[in-house]
C-alpha cells in the first residue's frame, strides 16, 4: 500500500463504470477526495440516471470513505480555468502532502507545476498490475474496455502506447 491519496472525479468515475473501485482500496492507505467531487459524480451522477454512480455510493459508504470539505481555495487556486472539482482536488493534495489522482491533462498540468506528483487510472492500473493485484490479460482487458468505451474519454492512443511500453 502506498500512503495517502486525494482523487479527483475522473478515477473515481472510471474504476466505478469498470466495477475495479476495490482497487484503490488495495493500492492506497487512506483516499480522500472533496465535497465537489463527491457532488460531481455520485449526487449528479444519480440525478441523471448513471449507474455507477450508485455503484460507487454504496462503496463509498460501505467503505466508510467521506468527502473532506474544502472551504476557501487561495486565490491562484481560484483564478485557474479548471472545474471546482480539479481546483479543490489539487488543494487537497498539497495540504496531505499526497499523490493526486487525475485523468484531466489541464489540471495534471497545474498540478505538477505545484510539485505535485500525479497519476490517471491508467496509471493506478499500471500500479495494479506490477503489485500483482490484477494480471496481464486483466490489464490489457481493462485498457481495451476504457479505450473502446464511451463514457470514458481517455485516449485509445494512450492506452496502445502505454500497453506497448508495458509489454
Amino acid at each position: 500500500m502506498t500512503g495517502a491519496v486525494v482523487t479527483n472525479a475522473g478515477p473515481l468515475m472510471v474504476f466505478s463504470k469498470l466495477n475495479l473501485l476495490h482497487l484503490l482500496k488495495a493500492l492506497y492507505d487512506r483516499v480522500y477526495f472533496s465535497d465537489s467531487v463527491y457532488h460531481e459524480t455520485v449526487t449528479a451522477g444519480i440525478r441523471r440516471g448513471f449507474p455507477d454512480a450508485r455503484t460507487l455510493r454504496l462503496f463509498l459508504k460501505q467503505n466508510k470513505w467521506i468527502p473532506k470539505a474544502v472551504g476557501d481555495l487561495p486565490p491562484d487556486l481560484v483564478a485557474l480555468h479548471l472545474d471546482r472539482g480539479e481546483k479543490e482536488s489539487i488543494f487537497l493534495a498539497l495540504k496531505e502532502n499526497a499523490l493526486l489522482l487525475m485523468d484531466e491533462e489541464k489540471g495534471r498540468k497545474e498540478a505538477r507545476e505545484r510539485n505535485l506528483r500525479v497519476k490517471g487510472s491508467l496509471g493506478i492500473l499500471i500500479e495494479a498490475y506490477r503489485e500483482g493485484l490484477i494480471d496481464a490479460d486483466q490489464i490489457r482487458f481493462y485498457f481495451g474496455q476504457i479505450a473502446e468505451r464511451p463514457d470514458i474519454w481517455i485516449s485509445p492512443g494512450l492506452c496502445t502506447r502505454l500497453l506497448d511500453e508495458i509489454f
